[in-house]
């Protein structure tokens, strides 16, 4: 058990039978069946083919014994040259048609696996590594293209070995019961790996894909690695999943190495005995040489597909452990459900919370019989401790994570009942930490509403300060923004999030709003494009600046899952609650009052 410590399977893994594997991975086929069908074809004449090798062979033996002309020992030679070359031609073209009806397999499945990854909701993300998800989609993907590749060499094997087999027992009938007599012990240890092979490939592959988890999550967070001089301990983190992946795998090739020697050392066995039994029948006039050296030569081509099958055991059960993950991916049930796919118009922006009640999995619950009502095209600053429950509620709204009790409404509407893609269309979202993707500035800009013209972006954009932001941008809208965006600044960053937010024209707007200290300028400016955003929408601002919690036309104070105080900037303040508190503490530092305060301070 030490060996597989740390290897569980995920909450949404789940055991599929031979059957139900057969099943599912002939649907991904379906789509290939003319090529499967040309290709089976192919395998039936290479297994008659490859079938006739050892009867020539053996017939020219039989001729050699009868002295036989130069014209029949030339015609069994051309005959062996044909066989040969048909062989390699044939085999070709079925691997041609295998390899193009497995690469679109494979493509199909990655694309599905990518689509459920993708549409799985945020508390999905949190239970499970994203890196796993990437070996699932990736890796497993990959392993199950081989798979198939594997089989149908086996197959093509398996139906040469049954065409040699009716050929030998037309040729030899006593041989060829003997012969029979060996297959169930064969059989019989083959099947008993099987179970074991598949654990602990199983085993193996969930090890892989905590090195690839560990690997991601690393350069993910290399910048504050180096920043805290945490290159070592990074390593050994990585070392450990890397040592558990290599302790798993050596003790899976100990366990799958058995499955050849032990049956071909049973093979070996019983092609000495049909060596010997047929030698003895030889020189006894029994059977002819060349029926006696036909057995020979076919010993191995009758026992190779099966040898060659239990030789492959691993790959076969690492694709079929492969198909079982990916499966389980496609498969994993929503924790967000809708119950129904109701059109969705132009949102007025009304949202309503009724005796509702919410708790991420496993942990104490955040909102406890929480009400609060937003009406339409209202600006509502969030504000209060880490905890108190503020990003759950935009997050809520965003139908990012299910509720467990309660009402959630929208317009009047249960949110429940909206078709998710078309609501989360007219959703406007800006994380604490804007995100951006790879490319230019515009591509981010427009990465919700790629139709916008790009003189309607540039437009936009100029509204805010007169456009002198973008005269820091090194190529304006077409700037790079590197990975993640970290070659502008955390206010270019937000800028461009806003940005992106704006053309969309959203109904409901929600901010997290960054905690980082920028410049007074760059302040300026942002709030320039909150301002643009929050005339045309129902907004929810989880504050932090003061001159976004000023703004508001409503601000909600919040303790632990509830409302403990609401109203406008002053007449909470004039209250002496626990607002005026949070202001002394987080806010009032950034007033223009304090800060000259401050100065004279210091002056005298």
């Amino acid at each position: 058990m030490g060996f597989f410590a740390g290897l569980n399977d995920e909450k949404y893994d789940r055991q599929y039978t031979d059957r139900d594997l057969t099943r599912r991975i002939g649907d991904f086929f379906r789509a290939q069946v003319k090529r499967l069908a040309f290709s089976s074809v192919i395998i039936i004449l290479l297994a008659f083919i490859g079938a006739a090798l050892p009867v020539v062979v053996s017939r020219m033996v039989d001729l050699l014994g009868e002295k036989p002309a130069l014209g029949a020992i030339t015609a069994v030679g051309v005959a062996l040259i044909v066989v040969g070359f048909s062989l390699w031609g044939l085999n070709w073209l079925r691997r041609s048609l295998i390899v193009r009806a497995v690469g679109d397999v494979v493509l199909d499945m990655r694309t599905r696996a990518f689509r459920a990854a993708a549409e799985h909701d945020l508390s999905f993300y949190d239970q499970f590594s994203s890196g796993r998800i990437v070996s699932r989609i990736t890796s497993d993907t990959n392993d199950f293209g081989q798979l198939v590749v594997i089989v149908t060499d086996v197959v093509s094997q398996l139906i040469q070995a049954l065409i040699l087999g009716v050929i030998l027992f037309r040729a030899e009938w006593r041989l060829s019961l003997l012969l029979l007599a060996f297959m169930p012990f064969i059989f019989l240890v083959a099947a008993g790996f099987r179970s074991l092979a598949r654990t602990v490939t199983r085993r193996g592959m969930k090890a892989m894909s905590d090195v690839n988890a560990a690997i991601k999550e690393t350069i993910s967070g290399i910048a504050v690695a180096k920043n805290f001089r945490q290159e070592e301990s990074i390593f050994v983190s990585f070392d450990e999943s890397n040592q558990q992946s290599y302790r798993v795998n050596v003790q899976r090739g100990f366990v799958l190495s058995l499955v050849f020697p032990t049956l071909n050392a049973l093979s070996g066995i019983f092609v000495g005995i049909l060596i010997y039994a047929g030698g003895m029948s030889a020189a006894q006039g029994l059977v002819t040489i060349g029926a006696w050296y036909l057995f020979i030569m076919s010993l191995d081509q009758f026992f190779f597909p099966i040898l060659n099958l239990t030789a492959f055991w691993a790959q076969i059960q690492s694709g079929l452990a492969a198909a079982e993950r990916v499966f389980a991916l496609i498969d994993a049930d929503p924790n967000v459900s809708q119950t129904e796919k109701r059109d969705v118009p132009r949102l007025k922006g009304e949202i309503q919370f009724e005796n509702f009640y919410f708790a991420y999995a496993d942990k104490e619950p955040i909102l406890r019989d929480f009400n609060l009502d937003i009406r339409p095209g209202e600006n509502l600053a969030l504000v209060g401790h880490t905890g108190a429950g503020k990003s759950s509620i935009a997050k809520l709204i965003a139908r990012f994570y299910e509720f467990q009790q309660g009402r959630l409404l929208i317009d009047g509407c249960d949110i429940r009942t909206f078709d998710l893609s078309q609501y989360r269309r007219q959703l406007g979202i800006v994380s604490q930490v804007p995100f951006l993707f790879s490319g230019t500035v515009i591509d981010n800009i427009r990465y919700a509403a790629p139709n916008v013209p790009e003189a309607e972006t540039l437009k936009l954009a100029k509204k805010i300060g007169d456009g002198e932001w973008l005269e820091t941008l090194p190529d304006g809208l077409h700037t790079e923004v590197g990975e993640r965006g970290n070659r502008l600044s955390m206010g270019q960053r937000q800028l461009v999030a806003l940005m992106r937010v704006l053309v969309q024209n959203p109904a409901i707007f929600i901010l997290d709003e960054a905690t980082a200290s920028i410049d007074p300028f760059t302040e300026w400016q942002i709030q320039q494009a909150l301002n643009l955003i929050l005339k045309n929408t129902t907004s929810i601002l989880i504050a932090h600046r003061l001159s976004t919690v000023k703004a508001a036309d409503r601000i909600v104070v919040m303790q632990k899952g509830a409302i403990i105080e609401q109203g406008n900037h002053v007449g909470l303040l004039n209250q002496g609650g626990h607002y005026a508190e949070l202001y002394n503490t987080y806010f009032r530092h950034q007033s223009l009052s304090y800060i000259e305060q401050m100065k004279e301070m210091a002056g005298k």
